[in-house]
């Protein structure tokens, strides 16, 4: 994910503001349960620590996290009643756990990244992702068990978050069909869709000096296009798109031959399919461009798309309520209004958990941890060390309490998943 920093907003990944963990309020102002969950998982986090920190020491790419498929499959194994399934789905370093109460219910899921950043380790606190959905999750079975109430909770080893596409994977396995799987909750930053290509020009080789007029330059045809791109970006909705770029392949036998072979990696973004659509077609014009005014030929590869993320209201309510319950005081309060998202302070980022969202209903929140030295947030070196305090990893926990409340909602409110599927049919247009 490919986040800004945006100060002082409730669904941020980072926030001044937030740098240092609430206490939790009192019993007067929790929502039933939110005691006993905060409890569950207060308990939980002297074994959760070593873990967090396991993963966070040894960073890995994605689709091979051997070391956080591992440790986490090990840990879920000690944990009662859950049957975990590891290296599922034909993917290595995916896997699955399982609690079932053994009495039809509602079936409440929760993905758990792994994966890592190049050469930059854990700066986009995946560690801490993981740390809250497990939290999470086992907060809800433990309550599931204790008031012998109807339901099943499943919690999803997600890989290669970056770029990869491993929960896109695991919808295409069939993964969430197979357990029957009502909704799916985690925490990350805000979200919009994504488009990524390789772009290629093909031209000819010649002297530059001898006989230029035999040559098809194919790097001016790839300059020209991302010139025409940095133009576009003066008018696209700065909040709501993006498109960037970088040259890859760009290289001559020497600097007098006319270069027949070019190629540039870009990714484009929009908060709705719709916008991705039409921006992506005003970029393709800006390659086609470069390609008619040089004669080059053009060769697009793509490589991943991720869908926007459609926040599920009702689960966004609950949330809130749990939320605001965990903060000392209506200053640090996310406000209750109707049009409460959790892209609210956008950054711009993307992820596989977009897909999951068109394919069920589903919330994704953002909880803040301090900044990198200098203020950095995520996707940079400064925040990776940030992304393994102690002060990230109790945050990461509060997210994961609010997690826990929105699924016990689910498994102890009447008609509530009825209301949150019909609310994910209006988002579909079904």
């Amino acid at each position: 994910m490919t986040p800004t920093e945006d100060d002082g907003d409730d669904f941020v990944l980072i926030s001044h503001a937030d740098a240092h963990p609430y206490p939790p309020a009192g019993p007067s102002s929790s929502p039933e349960y939110l005691d006993e969950i905060s409890a569950i998982v207060d308990d939980l986090a002297k074994s959760l620590w070593p873990v967090n920190k396991t993963i966070h020491d040894n960073p890995e790419l994605g689709y091979h996290e051997v070391i956080a498929h591992d440790t986490l499959t090990a840990f879920m194994r000690t944990q009662p009643g859950w049957k975990v399934t590891p290296s599922a789905y034909g993917m290595e370093t995916a896997w699955v756990a399982v609690w079932d109460s053994g009495k039809k219910g509602p079936v409440v899921s929760f993905n758990a990244e792994m994966d890592c950043l190049p050469d930059i380790g854990h700066a986009c606190g995946h560690n801490l992702i993981a740390m809250a959905s497990l939290a999470g999750a086992l907060a809800a079975a433990t309550l599931l068990a204790r008031h012998r109430l109807p339901g099943k909770v499943v919690l999803f080893g997600t890989p290669a978050e970056e770029g990869g596409g491993g929960k896109i994977r695991l919808l295409g396995a069939g993964a969430y069909a197979d357990h029957g799987v009502d909704l799916n909750l985690i925490s990350h930053p805000g979200i919009v869709a994504d488009t990524a290509m390789m772009r290629t020009t093909l031209g000819r080789e010649a002297h530059a000096a001898a006989n230029p007029w035999l040559g098809v330059n194919a790097l001016d045809a790839l300059v020209t296009a991302y010139n025409a791109v940095s133009v576009l970006r003066q008018q696209t909705m700065a909040r709501a798109t993006s498109s960037r770029g970088h040259i890859t392949h760009g290289r001559a036998p020497g600097p007098n031959i006319i270069h027949a072979y070019a190629a540039g990696s870009f990714v484009v973004r929009a908060d709705t399919r719709a916008r991705l659509a039409e921006l992506r077609a005003k970029v393709d014009r800006c390659f086609a461009a470069g390609a008619e005014a040089t004669g080059a030929a053009l060769r697009l590869t793509p490589t991943m798309a991720y869908m926007d993320h459609v926040p599920n209201r009702v689960l966004a309510r609950s949330y809130v309520r749990h939320f605001n319950a965990l903060v000392p005081d209506a200053a640090a309060a996310i406000p209750l209004d109707q049009d409460i998202d959790e892209i609210r302070g956008r950054t711009m980022a993307s992820t596989d958990q977009g897909d999951v969202s068109h394919a069920m209903p589903s919330l994704n929140v953002g909880f803040a941890i301090p900044p990198g030295e200098g203020g950095q947030g995520p996707h940079n070196p400064k925040f990776a060390e940030s992304a393994g305090t102690r002060v990230a990893f109790e945050n990461s926990l509060r997210s994961g309490k609010g997690l826990a409340g929105v699924a016990i909602d689910v498994f102890t409110q009447k008609g509530m998943l009825e209301e949150v599927k019909r609310a994910w049919r209006k988002d579909m247009g079904k």
